[in-house]
């Protein structure tokens, strides 16, 4: 073979072999070349059920009172009529992924149990799911009895900085006069 090919055939290794090590880092690093990051679409599939929405399902509601707090479920089988599923995912960027499922079993038309993985309250999800981290400051609605006692007292108004109490203010009709 010619020297050239033989460089030719070396080029064209290297670049495939470069190629290879770049998208092998991209998966690890989520980035291309450290500036370009590609666009992942976030999927969310099935019905986000908390723990609350769990606490106010009660053994012996019916199928439509637990459709109603839970939302139709995700899964229905026509071979396995006493069970709906609710499963929900989650990949989101800058979070964890999550998954769960939530299993209701019913006899006839009436829900014997739910069974379910501990649940997050919507609080808690919602700050899993929070690519905005800011940090929370709940605002104070009430000062402690030390707070009270370091403020300044009230100043006195003396008598003559008090306000004459106002005359009555007469203003002009709404309407004008049938004369005029």
């Amino acid at each position: 073979m010619s020297l050239m090919i033989r460089w030719g055939r070396g080029i064209a290794l290297a670049a495939a072999l470069g190629a290879l090590a770049g998208c092998s880092s991209m998966r690890s690093a989520d980035r291309l070349f450290g500036l370009i990051t590609p666009y992942r679409i976030e999927v969310v599939q099935g019905n986000v059920v908390t723990q609350e929405m769990a606490d106010a399902v009660q053994p012996g509601m019916s199928r439509a009172q637990v459709r109603d707090i839970l939302g139709s479920p995700l899964l229905t089988d026509i071979f396995h009529e006493d069970r709906w599923d609710y499963i929900f995912t989650i990949r989101r960027r800058g979070t964890e992924p999550q998954q769960r499922r939530v299993t209701a079993w019913f006899e006839g038309e009436r829900l014997v149990r739910l069974e379910a993985p501990p649940l997050p309250s919507e609080r808690e999800f919602v700050d899993s799911i929070d690519t905005f981290k800011k940090p929370r400051r709940e605002p104070k609605l009430a000062l402690t009895e030390e707070e009270r006692r370091a403020l300044p007292a009230p100043r006195p108004v003396p008598p003559e900085e008090a306000a004459p109490p106002a005359a009555p203010r007469s203003y002009p009709p709404l309407e004008p006069s049938a004369g005029g």
